[in-house]
């Protein structure tokens, strides 16, 4: 028999049970409420798209596993991809102002798709090295019109949040697609073009459907020729911006190239559980980010925010060299990557995005991309050259060292932006009191 104590103790606790699962589900569905339709359309979008990429990631091996070349000829060609990815964001981006972010996303996509398949027929050094630079510059020539499509559909209390969801999509579809790659890969490498290219074509039809270009162009404002425009090679902060985003694109970029390396090498982990921790990066993605950015968007300056960031990074790799090699201190490190990550991106996002206008968003969208293309490039070469000649510890201790002053500047970044709004908005008083 209970006694009435322990029954009411029980109804107490199935209460406060009750409660808390009811304000966890209501602040997931606020995370998520008050998007646009169209930003959850693209989400959509960007998610099949991403889906299908699994080319990329497996295309080193397939060029020196299928197509016999060497190692210097396989990296000729995903050095000339990176060159093709700088390029098409930067032509994406001046398009981008120029005929709208509508047709550009669609024309990228259908003519991606169809060289990813066109690639997958090539077999010889010169035309590998042609098809993927063409290929790269068509494909990424999508993203700074992407990113200008977000923004165009988001509001300025929830423009983060939107960019999030972007986020969130990719990353799913980065899962899906490795997952999906490597068992493709097993089967026939050929099949990876095909389903590479065939969901970039079905992305853009997807888009051609939930958006139809008639309803699109009609929000789209058109130029106003009296309007004055700032370029992005002219404005000095956004330059310092882009050149901290590069420095944290290098440094966070080994996290998923130098990284895994490391504990199969130095802390002997096998690969299912690397696959576990690489896995764990997109789950806490998925479950948290959206909450999270929701909880702080507008609390703070967003460059704040991102500063805390990048000094999370900085102490993941420093814990490297720190903690001993055991699964728990590997989870403890992904958890705090995927922290930083989480803190640093969506608000990085938002901060590009307040310097911009209608007219000029492609070109900074561009160069934001660059930044990021960029650092995909340099990371891995200057990280493998670290380890060649000093070894993970010193290549650990390095990027903790660039995250920290990466960390600082944006915090310095805040300092010269917010003193700079500052004066702005006493100038007019000034005026108005004489």
């Amino acid at each position: 028999m209970f006694t009435r104590a322990f029954c009411l103790k029980l109804l107490a606790f199935s209460y406060l049970y009750n409660a808390m699962l009811s304000s966890f589900f209501q602040l997931y569905k606020q995370a998520y409420s008050g998007l646009s339709r169209n930003s959850w359309y693209l989400c959509l979008v960007m998610l099949i798209n991403r889906s299908g990429t699994m080319v990329v990631p497996f295309m080193s091996i397939y060029c020196i596993q299928k197509l016999h070349f060497d190692i210097k000829q396989a990296g000729a060609i995903m050095a000339l991809f990176g060159a093709g990815s700088i390029t098409g964001a930067f032509v994406g981006g001046k398009l981008t102002d120029k005929v709208g972010f509508y047709d550009l996303q669609v024309g990228a996509l259908l003519s991606g798709g169809i060289l990813f398949i066109i690639l997958g027929y090539q077999h010889t050094f010169i035309t590998m090295c042609a098809g993927s630079f063409i290929l790269s510059f068509c494909n990424d020539s999508f993203r700074p019109a992407n990113s200008t499509a977000i923004a165009h559909y988001s509001s300025h209390e929830n423009k983060t949040r939107s960019y999030s969801l972007n986020r969130l999509a990719v990353n799913l579809g980065w899962a899906v697609g490795g997952a999906l790659g490597g068992f493709l890969a097993s089967i026939n490498y050929h099949l990876l073009f095909w389903v590479d290219g065939c969901t970039n074509i079905a992305a853009a039809l997807l888009l051609l459907k939930l958006m139809p270009r008639s309803k699109v162009v009609m929000t789209i404002k058109k130029r106003d020729k009296t309007v004055t425009t700032t370029s992005p090679y002219k404005d000095k902060v956004y330059l310092l911006f882009t050149l901290l985003a590069m420095l944290f694109g290098m440094c966070f970029f080994q996290f998923f190239i130098m990284q895994p390396v490391f504990y199969k090498i130095q802390w002997h982990f096998n690969e299912r559980f690397i696959g576990f921790l690489m896995a764990l990066n997109g789950l806490l993605i998925v479950v948290v980010e959206m909450v999270m950015v929701h909880s702080l968007e507008g609390k703070r300056n967003g460059l704040i925010y991102v500063s805390s960031g990048i000094f999370m990074l900085s102490l993941s790799f420093v814990l490297l060299n720190l903690v001993p090699p055991t699964a728990i201190a590997a989870i403890l490190i992904v958890v705090l990557i995927t922290f930083s990550e989480m803190l640093s991106m969506p608000f990085m996002n938002s901060f590009w995005i307040s310097r911009t206008n209608d007219y000029n968003r492609g070109e900074y969208a561009a160069l934001y991309t660059i930044s990021w293309s960029a650092a995909q490039i340099l990371g891995p070469y200057a990280g493998s050259r670290v380890i060649f000649y000093g070894g993970f510890k010193l290549l650990w201790w390095m990027l903790g060292g660039i995250s920290l002053i990466t960390s600082l500047g944006y915090m310095l970044l805040y300092r010269v932006n917010f003193r700079h709004k500052q004066t702005a908005t006493a100038i007019p008083e000034t005026i108005h009191q004489t």
